[in-house]
């Protein structure tokens, strides 16, 4: 598996790669990368609760080819590190995951150890394109 600082993520995206946000759709609303796509790992159930999502690789495959190229991303690095591992599972080949994140990845005493997107400056946005939204993305699944 391949890891990136967000500042090699940035230049892989600008260079063609799409970076997949796997963060719930809140998360994603309240700002993200720029040009990020949204395809949540966990949203939460109807208790409010964090809970895988059952049409995470569905919507993946209905979405990518197998060989595109992906940059995946949270919001510290943990969920993007076990969606890329499943992405690798069921075929995808070209997967990255992003450390740190939007937010970036902190030790126990809350010392930043990995800079996110967001604390590296990076370009981000709260308002994204229609076509990278997971409702819009669900529904294009649930059509194919």
């Amino acid at each position: 598996m391949k890891h990136v600082s967000v500042t090699e993520a940035h230049q892989l995206q600008a260079a063609g790669s799409t970076y997949v946000d796997v963060r719930s759709t809140q998360e994603f609303e309240a700002g993200h990368p720029a040009g990020a796509v949204n395809i949540p790992l966990l949203e939460p159930d109807d208790r409010g609760q964090m809970a895988q999502n059952p049409d995470f690789l569905r919507v993946m495959k209905a979405t990518f080819p197998a060989g595109a190229p992906l940059l995946v991303g949270c919001q510290a690095g943990m969920r993007s590190l076990k969606a890329a591992q499943m992405l690798e599972t069921f075929g995808f080949t070209d997967v990255t995951n992003v450390r740190g994140g939007f937010g970036g990845a902190r030790d126990q005493m809350g010392t930043l150890v990995e800079p996110g997107w967001h604390t590296a400056g990076l370009p981000i946005e709260t308002d994204a394109a229609p076509e990278h939204t997971y409702d819009a993305l669900l529904e294009k699944a649930d059509k194919a």
